[in-house]
C-alpha cells in the first residue's frame, strides 16, 4: 500500500555547540530525583521504554534476560515483552511474550527502544540481532515494525523497513497519552517517529566493520510523522522533517529530502527516548552523549516534536546521572544508557522515570525506575 556554554542562535535549530547543545530551558530549572523510590526488577533484562496503552496498563520490550522473575539465564531471550501494572508507588511486571513464566513464547529475536500503544493495539520498532545473511549482531542495519492486536501476546512484523542506507538507525515513537491520545492540536493527527543518524552507514555493530554500540558523533536525531492508520501501510506513508519555511514553519518532506531536527556535536546515543508532558506542554527527550553507558546523559524540553529544543539536565563525565543517589539501597555501577518518562506516572510536576545500563546480569542491567520532580523557574 502507498500512501550552558557559550551558545549562539545561527538559524531556527542550528547552533554553535559548546559543552552543551542548547541553552538552557526556560521553564524547567533541573530535575530533582528522590533516590528511597528507587526499585528495581527484572534483574538481567534491560531497555524498558514503556507505552501507555488504552486498557489503562503499561507495555514496554526488554532485551537478553528473562524479564521479571527471571535472569540473565532463567528464561533468557533476546527481545520479550511485559505488561507493567498498577501505580508509580505499587507497581509489578508480567511476562507476556517471552521471559520467563511467559504467557506466550517469543517468536523473533531483535531489540526495542521504542514502543506505542494506539487505541487497543501495540506497535514497537524492532532492530534484528543478526540481520539476514549475517552471523553476529548489528542493531544498526535495519529498523522492523512488529504489530500487536492482542495486548503484547502475539506480534507480527509489516513487509518493509528502514536501513543504515537510509542515513537512519535504531528509531524510539513519541508517546503521549493513554492509548496515545492527548496529542496537541497543533501537532496534527500523527504518529511520531525519532531516528538516530548513524555514524556512517558502513559501520556495524559486530563483524568486520564493528565498532560495538558507541555515541553517534556528530550527533543528530531525524524526525518522521505518519498518520495513524498508515502506520504499518509502508515506508513512503512517512512524512521526514525537511527544515523550515520562510515562516518558520516545519516543511515535510520524503526521506531523501529529511533534516536533521536535533544536533549535538558532543553525540547521540544508540538509543533514545521521547514523550510529551501535558502539564508542561512540553517534549522531553532523553539521550547519551560522549561515551556511551557512563550516564553521561542529556534531557531536552521543546515546545513541539520539531523544537525549538532547550537543555533540562546535562550529565557529564564528572557528574555522571545518579552519581549523587542518597536513600538508594541497589548496588551501583556507572553504566547507565537509557532514561524515559512514563506518561502515566506524571503526576503536576512530579514524575517517575524508567532507567537502564549495562552489566552482564547485574546492577542497573535491570527494570529501574525513580520518582522527582520538574523544578520550574520562579515566574
Amino acid at each position: 500500500m502507498s500512501c550552558a556554554s557559550v551558545i549562539f542562535l545561527l538559524t531556527s535549530n542550528s547552533w554553535i555547540i559548546g559543552e552543551q547543545p542548547y541553552p538552557a530551558s526556560p521553564l524547567v530549572e533541573g530535575i530533582r530525583f528522590d533516590w528511597t523510590t528507587h526499585r528495581r526488577a527484572a534483574q538481567g533484562s534491560d531497555n524498558f521504554q514503556l507505552t501507555w496503552s488504552d486498557d489503562d496498563h503499561l507495555y514496554g520490550a526488554w532485551g537478553d534476560g528473562g524479564g521479571f522473575g527471571g535472569s540473565n539465564s532463567k528464561g533468557r531471550v533476546g527481545l520479550g515483552v511485559a505488561r507493567v501494572e498498577g501505580s508509580a508507588k505499587d507497581h509489578r511486571g508480567v511476562n507476556l511474550w517471552g521471559g520467563a513464566a511467559s504467557k506466550r513464547d517469543a517468536t523473533f529475536d531483535g531489540k526495542s527502544w521504542g514502543m506505542i500503544g494506539i487505541a487497543n493495539k501495540l506497535h514497537m520498532w524492532v532492530v534484528p540481532d543478526k540481520p539476514p545473511g549475517k552471523t553476529y549482531r548489528n542493531h544498526y542495519e535495519m529498523i522492523e515494525l512488529a504489530s500487536s492486536g492482542d495486548y503484547g501476546l502475539s506480534w507480527n512484523k509489516a513487509p518493509w523497513r528502514f536501513s543504515a542506507s537510509d542515513d537512519l538507525t535504531i528509531p524510539t515513537f513519541l508517546n503521549f497519552g493513554r492509548g496515545n491520545e492527548g496529542v496537541p492540536d497543533a501537532f496534527g493527527d500523527y504518529v511520531y517517529t525519532y531516528f538516530i543518524r548513524p555514524r556512517n552507514a558502513q559501520m556495524e555493530q559486530e563483524g568486520g566493520n564493528g565498532v560495538g554500540l558507541i555515541v553517534h558523533q556528530p550527533g543528530a536525531l531525524y524526525l518522521a510523522r505518519v498518520t495513524p492508520d498508515q502506520l504499518r501501510s509502508g515506508r513512503d506513508c512517512f512524512e521526514f522533517f525537511a527544515g523550515f519555511d520562510q515562516d518558520d514553519q516545519p516543511r515535510w518532506d520524503s526521506i531523501d529530502r529529511k533534516r536533521p531536527v536535533f544536533r549535538d556535536a558532543e553525540g547521540v546515543g544508540w538509543c533514545v527516548s521521547a514523550c510529551y508532558h501535558p502539564g508542561l506542554h512540553r517534549v522531553l527527550l532523553c539521550t547519551e552523549h560522549g561515551e556511551s553507558k557512563a550516564g553521561m546523559l542529556g534531557i531536552f524540553d521543546a515546545p513541539t516534536p520539531w523544537g525549538p529544543w532547550t537543555t533540562v539536565e546535562y550529565y557529564t563525565q564528572s557528574m555522571p546521572f545518579g552519581a549523587q543517589r542518597e536513600g538508594s539501597r541497589w548496588p551501583w555501577k556507572n553504566k547507565v544508557f537509557f532514561m524515559a518518562f512514563v506518561t502515566k506516572w506524571f503526576d503536576g510536576h512530579e514524575f517517575t522515570a524508567t532507567f537502564t545500563g549495562a552489566g552482564l546480569g547485574k546492577d542497573n542491567d535491570s527494570f529501574n525506575t525513580v520518582s522527582g520532580r520538574f523544578l520550574l523557574r520562579k515566574e
